[in-house]
């Protein structure tokens, strides 16, 4: 390991999340953030529950036909969260 002296702050700080495994968590949350941006404002405003568990992102949304319409994309839903979080997080979406 190197000395403190030696390391710049962004090479601890990731040293620091490999460490303790929070790397991980980390993009996870970056997803779930950027729902709302990479979705639009009108799926944002009618999902009521984002969580993931196993690499697998649960969305529940309270319309029908919107539940519809987002089970079409799900791999292109996919495709642009794990781009925006610059790395590969979630591998299927799941929409309750």
């Amino acid at each position: 390991m190197k000395r403190f002296n030696d390391l710049t702050l962004r090479e601890a700080i990731q040293e620091f999340l490999n460490t303790y495994r929070l790397d991980e968590k980390l993009l996870q949350r970056k997803v779930v953030e950027s729902w709302g941006a990479v979705m639009g404002k009108m799926v944002s405003n009618h999902t009521t529950d984002l969580h993931i568990r196993n690499k697998k992102l649960y969305v529940k949304v309270d319309s029908a036909a919107l539940r519809s319409e987002l089970s079409y994309a799900r791999t292109k839903i996919c495709e642009a969260l794990n781009k925006e979080a610059g790395a590969e997080v979630i591998t299927e979406v799941i929409i309750r």
